[in-house]
């Protein structure tokens, strides 16, 4: 459970999106993520959310993407590497996509999703209903939720009539509800992060249970259109920061820049509490400048990670799907589907 693990985050092709185009477009992100050692991937479950941020424009028009554990399956099949599903539970049809995702597209792992906002009318079961489900009726699944830091402000508190932030608490209480792990909302408030995991892992403590690993998400950004779509999702970014951001001769140089000095920081004020960390990249847009960020994000974020836990690291390369003529030949009992290993050696 402490060892760290390391995803790349990918969002599904166009809902209608042809089989055969899927498959090329599934090829493509292989292609350029394939010398990453990543452990797997997130796909996303991506809603239109028109309450998520209230009196704000959505910066990109929301189209509709295709089920995202449909995608996920594909993938996972093509690249040999697990996926973590997004699901948003605000669905009615939750239960018979939970049991497809199982039975039919051979998932293991999911991440739920809750609503955009607590006001308005939405189908499909509460969080708590959604965690029960996937407890007591659904094995097959293991699950995760997301944790959002800028819900673990003084400010955020005050909005909710409270003294004091309260996110530790709902983390609290996915982990007693099953909750495996937690992945982040994109992290630039580093601050309220930090707060936020000092407070889960002393919570737990206090409990008498160890807190679930933590998957940190990083996203770069070099363009004022993606910052405004960044601060639409829900993340604080730091004025100070986004002024230099933007204002840089190379901005996404000075994101992925801002976002390592971020996590060197996370780590540091988070040393010794007990948490276990992951580290998540992902591209909001589709710029072609963001999406090469991610990669250069991706390796330098692995490589502060890895080298804070005090030991010697490498990267091992291993075939995933060998060529026809070597499977053919290899022993029966040799499990084909090895994923990239970061693995410790001794000295």
């Amino acid at each position: 459970p402490s060892r760290p693990v390391f995803l790349l985050g990918e969002v599904p092709p166009r809902e209608g999106t042809a089989p055969g185009e899927c498959q090329r477009i599934c090829n493509k992100f292989m292609s350029r993520s394939r010398a990453l050692a990543s452990d797997g991937f997130i796909v996303y479950d991506i809603q239109d959310e028109p309450g998520r941020t209230p009196g704000a424009k959505r910066p990109f028009p929301f189209r509709r993407v295709m089920d995202s554990s449909e995608y996920a399956a594909l993938l996972s099949r093509s690249s040999g590497k697990e996926c973590l599903v997004y699901k948003c539970i605000a669905d009615a049809a939750f239960d018979t996509w939970m049991k497809r995702c199982a039975s039919e597209n051979g998932h293991s792992a999911i991440n739920l999703v809750g609503r955009a906002s607590s006001e308005g009318q939405y189908s499909g079961p509460t969080m708590s209903e959604a965690m029960d489900t996937l407890r007591t009726k659904q094995d097959q699944l293991d699950f995760g939720c997301v944790c959002i830091a800028e819900r673990h402000t003084f400010e955020a508190a005050q909005k909710r009539g409270k003294d004091y932030p309260t996110e530790h608490l709902n983390m609290l209480r996915k982990q007693q509800a099953g909750c495996a792990w937690f992945v982040s909302q994109a992290v630039y408030d580093v601050e309220a992060t930090i707060r936020l995991i000092r407070d889960y892992a002393a919570i737990c403590r206090q409990k008498g249970l160890v807190p679930r690993k933590v998957i940190l998400t990083f996203a770069p950004v070099s363009r004022a259109k993606t910052m405004e779509f960044i601060k639409w999702l829900g993340v604080r970014v730091p004025p100070i920061a986004e002024e230099a951001i933007l204002t840089a001769e190379k901005p996404v140089d000075a994101s992925i820049n801002f976002l390592c000095d971020a996590l060197r920081t996370i780590l540091k004020e988070t040393l010794g509490v007990g948490v276990p960390f992951g580290i998540s990249c992902e591209s909001v847009s589709i710029y072609k400048a963001e999406i090469d960020g991610v990669h250069e994000l991706f390796k330098r974020l692995q490589g502060i990670l890895l080298d804070s836990r005090g030991s010697p690291w490498k990267v091992q390369w291993i075939q995933v799907m060998p060529p026809a003529d070597e499977s053919e030949n290899s022993n029966k009992g040799q499990n084909s589907l090895i994923k990239n290993e970061l693995q410790p050696y001794h000295l």
